[in-house]
C-alpha cells in the first residue's frame, strides 16, 4: 500500500495482494520507520457511509464503508473518493506505470492503458 499526501488530500493506492488482504480481513497497514519514531497508514473497513480520515498516536487511519469494499474488490471499480470536510480522501487500485520505473509492479493492476 502507497500513501500520498499534498495538502489537505490524502490518496492510498493498494496492489492486487493488498486488496485481497484487505477484503479478507478488514484492515490493512503499513509503517515507515524513521529510527526514533514510526509513521503507521492503515485502512479501514467500518459501517459508515462515506470514506473518512482520522490521525492520533502517529497513525493516519482511513475509513472505508463495508459496502464501498465490497463493491471495490468484486468489480473492476478502481476506487473511490470523497471530501470529508475539509480533507480529500482517495483509495484506489495501483496500476502499473507506462514509464519503465525501477519499483517492482508484478503485484500492481494491469493498466488500462497499456496496449499489447
Amino acid at each position: 500500500m502507497k500513501i500520498r499526501i499534498k495538502g489537505n488530500s490524502l490518496r492510498y493506492r493498494l496492489t492486487k495482494s493488498d486488496v485481497d488482504r484487505f477484503n479478507k480481513e478488514g484492515y490493512i497497514e503499513e509503517i515507515t520507520d524513521f529510527g526514533g519514531q514510526q509513521l503507521t497508514y492503515a485502512l479501514q473497513r467500518y459501517t459508515l457511509p462515506n470514506l473518512a480520515a482520522t490521525m492520533q498516536n502517529n497513525t493516519i487511519t482511513l475509513f472505508m464503508p463495508t459496502s464501498m469494499a465490497h463493491e471495490w474488490v468484486a468489480t473492476e471499480k478502481v476506487g473511490f473518493e470523497y471530501t470529508d470536510s475539509h480533507l480529500y480522501l482517495l483509495v484506489e487500485k495501483d496500476f502499473q506505470c507506462l514509464d519503465n520505473v525501477v519499483e517492482d509492479q508484478s503485484d500492481n493492476y494491469p493498466n488500462p492503458l497499456m496496449t499489447c
